[in-house]
């Protein structure tokens, strides 16, 4: 609950029976604190993947939230300018997560991107 406290959507406050009925269906579906580790591992070694991402042919929206502590909105901003045609989709008060208040608008852009997408 405090992470998600940190990481989340100030604009959008989650509701927090529902947040920490979400979290506790995570726990219930896969707890592995090890797995956590990897995944930061992972990240933090990780290459620079900006010119494979210039390889991408296919059309593209990066949706980004514009108050996400973790991954700064430059880093948004620069995997929409490595994707050629790629689209960037700034949303004001998102953190770093997909806050319920946000669902019927993400669906309805996906949705968008598809349909011009054919």
């Amino acid at each position: 609950m405090s992470l998600f406290g940190v990481i989340g959507s100030p604009g959008f406050p989650a509701d927090q029976v529902e947040l920490r009925n979400f979290i506790e269906r995570g726990v219930r579906r896969a707890y592995d604190p090890a797995g956590t580790l990897r995944q930061l591992l992972a990240i933090i070694a990780a290459p620079d993947r900006r010119a494979r991402l210039k390889r991408i042919p296919a059309p593209t929206l990066v949706i980004h939230g514009v108050d996400d502590p973790l991954v700064p909105l430059e880093a948004g901003r620069d995997t929409a300018r490595s994707i050629p045609g790629a689209r960037l989709m700034a949303i004001e008060g998102m953190g770093h997560d997909l806050p319920p208040a946000l669902w019927p608008a993400l669906v309805e852009a996906i949705a968008a991107h598809c349909r011009a997408a054919g």
